[in-house]
């Protein structure tokens, strides 16, 4: 039986560099799998999870051309496991400050949903998007965060933030919640207390670290708006 051919990526036919890399990360959820990749490697089914308004066929066809391109590789983990997990390059890798400086510039505009969900590592990445170092000036504290049935270890030293999956060792605070109660409460000037009262959110250890870690991402400012608007 004849077999329907596979269609052909669409290309924009420049010699621009810029234009080069649209054609290998350009298309509709590329640049979201490579994003939902930049914390770790993930099985299909939690690539899905993270991107949920991606059909299946559209994704596994997202991933076969990163992965002909270079920027993603599959493997197989080794026995209990033997999972087939997909992971980013080390090209592929050197597309996090891209991103970053992608969703800083995304978040000036006005125009951005302020009620769509954000995802677990869309919340992680954006913290590492928004860290101001001014404002994490004194602070020398580590934290683990539970959103769910995922662990992150934040520390913040000498004015820089790491984030990364894992458990922390003797943090100054454990927070357990969801990545929506998390993000209300440092995008949205949630108050604390309140997300404590109502069950939302459980703290283990210090309070008032807790909250001085809220204050170190604050949004960049809008974009300023088109004259006549």
């Amino acid at each position: 039986m004849a077999t329907t051919p596979a269609p052909k990526r669409r290309t924009y036919d420049d010699g621009c560099a810029a234009a080069h890399a649209l054609d290998l990360i350009g298309e509709r959820w590329a640049l979201l799998v490579v994003r939902e990749l930049l914390l770790g490697p993930k099985r299909f089914t939690d690539l899905r999870a993270g991107l949920p308004n991606a059909s299946p066929n559209v994704l596994a066809q997202r991933l076969r051309e990163l992965e002909g391109a270079g920027v993603v590789r599959r493997r197989k983990l080794p026995p209990p496991a033997a999972s087939r997990i997909y992971e980013l390059t080390e090209w592929g890798m050197e597309l996090e400050p891209v991103i970053i400086s992608l969703g800083r510039w995304g978040a000036r505009s006005a125009a951005k949903p302020r009620d769509a969900a954000l995802g677990v590592d869309s919340l992680i990445l954006s913290l590492r998007t928004m860290f101001d170092a001014r404002a994490a000036e004194g602070v020398e504290a580590s934290y683990e965060l539970r959103l769910g049935e995922d662990r992150f270890r934040a520390e913040v030293a000498e004015g820089r933030f790491e984030v990364v999956r894992g458990e922390a060792d003797r943090p100054e605070a454990i927070v357990e919640t969801d990545s929506g109660t998390l993000g209300a409460l440092i995008y949205e000037g949630r108050p604390l207390a309140e997300a404590l009262r109502s069950g939302e959110l459980k703290i283990e250890g210090d309070e008032e670290a807790v909250e001085r870690f809220l204050t170190l991402f604050p949004l960049p400012e809008p974009a300023s708006p088109i004259a006549g608007t």
